[in-house]
């Protein structure tokens, strides 16, 4: 594993391989704004090291000091992890993974 921890900003941009929306990405963006669902390619944000590429699904929405932290699970390997809501994440899809209901 690397010994760096330290956030890599990336510009890229990607189509979300669960409902195929075209994404453009800040450097920041590490999920889809439309169903939240993101790639395991990071051992370390931004890294692109991770090999498994499986999709992490949201699986919960944490909210602590206004701040929205989506739980994603790799679908593959089980790994969790924890992102921030993007400003541009779909306000719909936020509500329904706080409420249990995100598919």
């Amino acid at each position: 594993m690397p010994n760096s921890k330290r956030f890599q900003r990336k510009i890229e941009n990607f189509t979300c391989a669960k409902c195929g929306l075209a994404v453009q990405g800040d450097g920041y963006t590490n999920h889809c704004p439309r169903c939240l669902v993101s790639k395991h390619v990071d051992l370390n944000p931004g890294d692109r090291a991770a090999s498994c590429g499986g999709l992490m699904r949201a699986i919960a929405l944490e909210i602590k000091g206004g701040k929205q932290t989506i739980i994603h699970r790799c679908d593959k390997c089980g790994e969790i992890r924890r992102n921030r809501a993007h400003k541009s994440d779909d306000s719909e899809a936020l509500i329904a993974l706080a409420q249990g209901h995100l598919s």
